[in-house]
C-alpha cells in the first residue's frame, strides 16, 4: 500500500490528536475499498447481462436499463453528493453511501423481476453518488499537502483498475455461481469498509466546511431530465419515434434538462456553475471527455455481449479477454501523465484518442470465429495504449482550467460529464443498433461492428478536439490523475501552481 513520507501529522476534526502514518494508510484503504465498489459495479454487470436476461427476461432493453439505471442516478447526483459532504461532513456521508450501497446490492441480488433489478440499480447509483466525492474529501483532509498527491494518485489508480477488472470479476462469479453473486459480494466489502471508517476516520472530517448548500432543485431537474430522455431512447426501437411513450419522455426530458441549465444559470450556489465553461481548456476538455467516455462505455458494453452471445465465450472468458487493457493502463498511464507534465498535454490529448480509435476500428473487423491472440489481443493492446496516453492528461488539463477556488467543483463537473457520457453512449447508440437489428442486437455480428465503428468515431472526435487544447503556462500534475474519470472525482491537478520553466520542465 502507500507509504506516506515522514511529515508532521495532519490535525483534523475538533480534537488535538494527530493522524499517524499507519492510520493514514488505513484511511486510504477504506476510501479505496468504498470507491472501488462504485467503479467495479459500473462494469461488472456487463458480463452478467446474458445470464440476467436468461433468468429475468427483459430483452435488449432490459439489458440497457440494467446498466443505465445505475449511470443515470450516479451521473446526475454526484454533484449533489459533493454538496452533502460539504454540509454534513464527509465521514457521515461516506458511511451513509457505503451502507446504502450494501443494502441496495442485496436488493439487486434478490431481485425477482427485471423491473425490480432496474430500480435497485438506480438506488445503487444514488449511494455511489454519495460516497465517491466524500471519499476524496476524506483523503484531502487526512493527508497533508505534500502527501496528498501520492494518496489521491493511489486512489484513482486503484479505481481505474477496478473499472476495467469488473468484467473479469463478474465473469468468475457468473460461471462459478450465479449472476446474483456479483451484487451479493458487495455486502461483506461494504461492512469491512464501514468498520474501517468507524475505527480510523476522524468524526470531524469534512470536505471544506465552507457552508455550501445542497442544490436539491437542480439535482431533481437533472436526474428527471436524464431519466426521461434515456427511457425514450431505450423505448424507441420497440415503439418508434411516433409513439407517445417515446415522444413524451424524450420531449419531457429535453425540457427538464433545459430547465436545469436555466435554473443553474440564475441561482447563487449552483451545483453546475456554467461560468466555468467560459474557460477555454475547461470547456474543450469537457467536450472531449463527453466524446471519449461515450465511446469507451460502448466498448465495455458491446464487446462482452458480443464475446458471449456471438463468439461463444463463457462469462469468465469474456471478462478475462479484456484484462490486457487493465495491464496497459496500469503500467503506462502514470508515465504518460508525467510526460504530459513535462511537454504539455495537447499532443497526448490529440494523439491518444486516435490510437484508441484505431484499436476500436480493428475490433470492427472481428468475426464470430475469432482467434484471441491473432485477432482480438492486438486491437485490445492498441486500445489500451490509447487510453493510457489520454486519460491522465485529459483529466488534469480539465481541472487545471479552473482556479483553486473552483477546483473541487470543476472536478465534480468533469466526473459527472464522464458518467453522463457513458449513459448517453449506451442509450443513443444502443437505440441506433437496436433499431436496425432488433432484439438480436446483443448477439449480431453486424450490430457489434456498427457499435465499434460509432465508438471509434466518437473517440477520434475527441482527438480532434484535443488539437484545440492550449498547453498551460503552469504545471498540471497529470501524473496524479492516472485513473482519469474511470474512478471518480480525481485530484485537484492544478493545486500546485508553480510556474513552468521555459522548456516546460517542472
Amino acid at each position: 500500500m502507500l507509504e506516506p513520507p515522514v511529515h508532521t501529522p495532519v490535525m483534523t476534526g475538533p480534537g488535538p490528536a494527530p493522524i499517524t502514518a499507519p492510520r493514514k494508510r488505513i484511511i486510504l484503504a477504506a476510501c479505496i475499498l468504498g470507491s472501488t465498489l462504485v467503479t467495479v459495479d459500473s462494469t461488472v454487470v456487463n458480463v452478467a447481462l446474458p445470464a440476467i436476461r436468461g433468468d429475468l427476461g427483459g430483452g435488449f432493453a432490459g439489458q440497457q436499463w440494467t446498466v443505465n439505471a445505475y449511470l443515470v442516478t450516479l451521473a446526475s447526483l454526484i454533484l449533489v453528493g459533493g454538496s452533502l459532504g460539504d454540509t454534513l461532513g464527509a465521514r457521515r456521508v461516506f458511511s451513509l453511501g457505503v451502507a446504502v450501497f450494501g443494502a441496495t446490492s442485496l436488493l439487486c441480488a434478490l431481485a425477482p423481476t427485471i423491473e425490480t433489478l432496474v430500480l435497485a440499480r438506480a438506488l445503487q447509483g444514488v449511494s455511489g453518488a454519495l460516497l465517491t466525492p466524500a471519499a476524496l474529501a476524506i483523503i484531502v483532509t487526512s493527508f497533508s499537502e505534500d502527501e496528498r498527491g501520492q494518496a489521491v494518485g493511489a486512489w484513482t489508480a486503484w479505481g481505474a483498475i477496478g473499472f476495467v477488472l469488473g468484467p473479469l470479476i463478474g465473469g468468475q462469479l457468473v460461471d462459478t455461481a450465479s449472476w446474483r453473486w456479483i451484487f451479493a459480494i458487495n455486502l461483506p466489502l461494504a461492512l469491512i469498509t464501514l468498520l474501517l471508517v468507524r475505527r480510523v476516520v476522524p468524526a470531524g472530517a469534512q470536505a471544506h466546511g465552507d457552508g455550501a448548500r445542497v442544490d436539491v432543485v437542480g439535482g431533481a431537474l437533472c436526474a428527471l431530465g436524464l431519466a426521461a430522455a434515456t427511457f425514450g431512447l431505450i423505448r424507441q426501437p420497440q415503439a418508434g419515434f411516433g409513439d407517445p411513450t417515446v415522444l413524451g419522455p424524450l420531449g419531457g426530458g429535453i425540457v427538464l434538462f433545459g430547465a436545469f441549465l436555466a435554473y443553474e444559470a440564475r441561482i447563487p450556489h449552483p451545483m453546475l456553475p456554467l461560468g466555468l465553461f467560459r474557460r477555454h481548456n475547461f470547456a474543450v476538455g469537457n467536450v472531449e471527455t463527453l466524446s471519449m467516455y461515450a465511446g469507451l462505455s460502448l466498448v465495455s458494453f458491446f464487446l462482452v455481449l458480443f464475446l458471449q452471445r456471438a463468439a461463444g465465450y463463457s462469462a469468465v472468458a469474456a471478462g478475462t479477454a479484456i484484462l490486457p487493457v487493465t495491464l496497459v493502463l496500469f503500467l503506462l498511464s502514470t508515465r504518460f501523465g508525467a510526460l504530459a507534465d513535462r511537454y504539455g498535454p495537447r499532443l497526448f490529448m490529440s494523439a491518444g484518442p486516435f490510437v484508441a480509435a484505431a484499436g476500436m476500428a480493428l475490433m470492427a473487423r472481428l468475426g464470430k470465429d475469432l482467434s484471441y491472440t491473432k485477432e482480438l489481443l492486438p486491437p485490445l493492446l492498441v486500445f489500451g495504449l490509447g487510453l493510457a496516453i489520454t486519460v491522465a492528461p485529459l483529466t488534469a488539463t480539465v481541472l487545471s482550467g479552473a482556479d483553486e477556488r473552483n477546483a473541487g467543483i470543476a472536478s465534480g463537473v468533469n466526473n459527472a460529464i464522464a458518467r453522463l457520457a457513458g449513459l448517453l453512449g449506451i442509450a443513443i447508440v444502443g437505440a441506433i443498433v437496436a433499431a436496425r437489428y432488433g432484439d438480436s442486437a446483443d448477439s449480431s455480428e453486424g450490430a457489434f461492428h456498427m457499435a465499434m465503428i460509432i465508438s471509434a468515431a466518437l473517440v477520434a472526435g475527441g482527438g480532434l478536439l484535443g488539437l484545440f487544447i492550449r498547453n498551460p503556462e503552469r504545471r498540471v500534475e497529470a501524473h496524479d490523475c492516472s485513473g482519469g474519470q474511470l474512478t471518480g472525482v480525481p485530484h485537484d491537478a492544478a493545486e500546485h501552481r508553480g510556474p513552468r520553466s521555459p522548456a516546460g520542465v517542472p
